[in-house]
């Protein structure tokens, strides 16, 4: 079943994509999965009508279909919340993650999550999608009335992260740096990349290491790295490494 952090969901982070501004040259899913930077939205209305009318058609006809957690995808990530109906055709209102929503708009096919006790799992085949202000707006091909869309509301929505568009250069999807050992460039370990801040001008990469208190008791320390070329070198997702221009003592 996938897990649910609700701390990171109080702070409701912004952002899809990190970017490394001013560079020179059971089965848990990841909760708030693509977090990102402010990337700008770009205008391609044109080519995403004609994407939108033929997923309709490729999907009509499928209903709202029920999941559990072994159809539920090992890859899912929370990218947002139905926060109400839109409209009287069964359109959502949706609270994405991510500024811009990149990949609520992207997927085909949302995954949706709904209590806590007793979760219900569901997903549907993305119909259309837009950017409407700070929301989003989706219509799916099962909801045809505003009453249906209510029943959604307070539903976390999760996508593939294979369904993802590929960020662009010096772009990174935060899911994706969680985990990633960190060094500096003396091959010192700093730890690991525990999460990720947005503090409006940039991504600030939180990483913990293995530390002691003034007791000598073990304790988990923080290192809260810029995430900008003059601090960030080099980012290598398959080696599973990021090092850094960073002093250990700091």
């Amino acid at each position: 079943m996938p897990e649910h952090d609700d701390a990171k969901a109080d702070a409701k982070a912004k952002g899809e994509v990190s970017q490394s501004s001013g560079k020179t040259g059971g089965r848990a899913a990841p909760s708030f999965g693509a977090f990102a930077r402010k990337a700008p939205v770009r205008d391609n209305a044109r080519a995403q009508m004609r994407e939108n009318a033929s997923e309709s058609t490729a999907a009509k006809g499928e209903g709202l279909r029920a999941e559990s957690e072994a159809s539920w995808p090992a890859d899912a990530v929370e990218v947002g919340a139905v926060i109400d109906a839109y409209g009287l055709k069964g359109g959502l209102k949706i609270a994405p993650h991510a500024e811009g929503g990149r990949a609520l708009i992207a997927a085909k096919r949302w995954w949706f999550l709904k209590g806590r006790e007793r979760p219900t799992l569901h997903s549907a085949a993305r119909a259309s999608a837009k950017v409407h202000g700070d929301s989003v707006v989706g219509q799916l091909n099962a909801i045809a009335d505003r009453d249906a869309a209510l029943q959604l509301r307070g539903a976390r929505i999760y996508v593939s992260r294979a369904d993802f568009p590929a960020p662009e250069t010096d772009e990174y999807y935060w899911v994706d740096l969680i985990g990633l050992d960190v060094a500096n460039e003396a091959g010192v370990d700093l730890g690991k990349v525990a999460g990720l801040i947005d503090n409006g001008a940039q991504s600030v990469l939180r990483v913990e290491y293995p530390s002691a208190g003034k007791d000598g008791k073990p304790v988990t320390g923080e290192r809260l790295i810029p995430f900008v070329g003059v601090f960030v070198k080099t980012v290598d997702l398959a080696a599973k490494r990021i090092v850094v221009d960073w002093d250990a003592d700091f």
